[in-house]
């Protein structure tokens, strides 16, 4: 990876992005890991890196691979450019964490990380640039999200609703998340330290203290996690002229 160095001086934060992709995606019900499932003629982790990879202002791209990936150098010479490999661990924060360790041989502590999905073939440029111009002055950094807009019930255990919930405030977590290098990295360690397995980003900032904006994305911007999940997003890159 070309870059400054730990010891450049910083007048403006740089941009730089982890992709966790060492998951297996169970769910999928597929032997082939869904980041690595065909999607308008790509693989889906084919799409994610080249947005992000693409981006004007994204200065490189730290992808996490599992220790036994044997698709991924199948498709790595097609990224030889702004990229760089690191292996990841049992869950997808101990992968963050190591794409992090990885930026701060390169990166400064008060650099911007957009963390994204793998599995998130269809963000949008345009949703990436709003979350960059809406958070580069903010305190703790944010999360791209989408308002709820379905009913929402919760039920007891054998399946009986017991309330309607109140969707006024309630937001669909997505990803990219954005947020400071050196934040990121404590607060994901500390959380580890502390036996806490934390599901996104903003979790583990939330955890130690910090009260991460939200900002408004779009709606395509969906996680391949079924099946069914391939046609829908395959759809939403013909709408995006992606495909």
């Amino acid at each position: 990876m070309s870059s400054p160095g730990n010891r450049r001086i910083v007048s403006k934060p740089l941009v730089w992005a982890v992709v966790p992709a060492a998951g297996k995606g169970s769910r999928m019900g597929s032997e082939i890991p869904k980041q690595y499932l065909t999607l308008a003629g790509k693989q889906v982790l084919e799409h994610t890196l080249g947005i992000l990879i693409g981006h004007p202002r994204i200065t490189a791209v730290v992808l996490v691979v599992s220790a036994d990936d044997v698709r991924w150098p199948i498709v790595a010479e097609q990224f030889e450019q702004g990229l760089n490999v690191v292996t990841g661990g049992a869950e997808r924060c101990h992968s963050v964490l190591a794409g992090l360790n990885c930026l701060r041989e390169h990166a400064d502590d008060r650099d911007w990380v957009l963390v994204h999905d793998a599995a998130r073939p269809c963000l949008r440029v345009s949703d990436i640039d709003q979350m960059l111009n809406n958070l580069n002055e903010s305190v703790w950094g944010g999360i791209l999200a989408a308002p709820v807009r379905d009913t929402l019930k919760r039920c007891s255990t054998n399946g009986e609703i017991e309330q309607t919930v109140d969707r006024t405030r309630l937001w669909h977590a997505l990803t990219p998340q954005m947020f400071r290098l050196g934040d990121l990295r404590t607060a994901i360690n500390t959380a580890l330290e502390s036996g806490l397995i934390v599901t996104d980003e903003a979790q583990a900032i939330e955890a130690a203290g910090g009260r991460p904006m939200i900002v408004e994305g779009h709606a395509d911007n969906i996680k391949i996690t079924h099946p069914e999940d391939l046609a829908l997003a395959e759809m939403y890159l013909q709408i995006q002229g992606r495909s």
